[in-house]
């Protein structure tokens, strides 16, 4: 029966999984996602799946979930500190984009190459890479934000390591940054586990998650509140372009450094 199901059109597949999904998620009584939040995951659902297979599906739910689940640790505390996700943490489109543009810009870019362009077809692993490393740092990111909010005993502005409340802009905790850290990693290890990235690729998430997170962090202690079009969607989006872009630079340069 599973052979005959993933023998199907990979579109046809995604567009009818999809649809039981978004169906399911519809009728649950806890809502993880906006009506308008759902039809936009339905359709990333069937692109990722459409392009990646089941193997890219499984990366971007893994992250959904956890990432959805992290938002709601000390919902209460964080609402009544005015801290918390906005809509209690129930994403609508501006997340799913936002947080899955990058990954789906790489995911088309593999179909593509695949189809199409088979003489470049060794950038492939690279363009997987980036795939897992997007998700890999957009999970680290919200499980450092959202731990730090509920755990962090002090949390610091990350530019002048001064000491600022909870929730601010560019503040940092070491429990976060921690959090952080776990989930890239776990994150790279579904990728890895799944056949997207090799072992070596686990550590280049986890680093590019690394340098991302800080360097969006960077992003909104300097210039977040200076410029409006700055919104958390658009900063998320640069946040997981950048780490997919170092995830690859890294890969280039060890590959390069291996053919010396």
């Amino acid at each position: 029966m599973l052979e005959l199901i993933f023998s199907l059109n990979p579109w046809v597949l995604a567009s009818a999984l999809n649809t039981i999904l978004l169906a399911l998620a519809f009728l649950a009584p806890k809502k993880l996602l906006t009506p308008a939040g759902l039809l936009h995951a339905w359709a990333l659902g069937v692109i990722l799946w459409g392009t990646l297979g089941w193997q890219g599906y499984v990366v971007v739910m893994f992250y959904f979930l956890v990432g959805s689940g992290v938002t709601r640790l000390g919902i209460a505390e964080k609402e009544a500190a005015g801290i918390a996700e906005k809509r209690s943490g129930v994403r609508g489109p501006e997340n799913v984009w936002g947080s899955a543009l990058t990954g789906t810009i790489c995911a088309l870019s593999v179909y593509i190459i695949t189809l199409f362009f088979s003489d470049v077809k060794w950038l492939v692993p690279f363009f997987l890479l980036g795939y897992v490393a997007s998700f890999s740092t957009k999970l680290s990111d919200t499980c450092a934000s959202e731990v730090g909010k509920v755990y962090g005993k002090q949390t610091f502005l990350i530019t002048t390591l001064q000491p600022v409340p909870k929730g601010t802009e560019g503040a940092v905790s070491l429990e976060g940054t921690l959090a952080g850290v776990v989930a890239s990693f776990a994150l790279a290890l579904v990728g890895w586990s799944v056949g997207m990235i090799n072992f070596t690729g686990i550590f280049f998430c986890m680093l590019a998650a690394f340098i991302a997170t800080n360097l969006e962090s960077i992003i909104g202690a300097t210039l977040q509140n200076k410029f409006n079009f700055l919104t958390n969607e658009i900063v998320n989006f640069i946040n997981t372009f950048i780490g997919a872009i170092v995830a690859i630079l890294i890969a280039f340069a060890w590959n390069s450094w291996q053919l010396l």
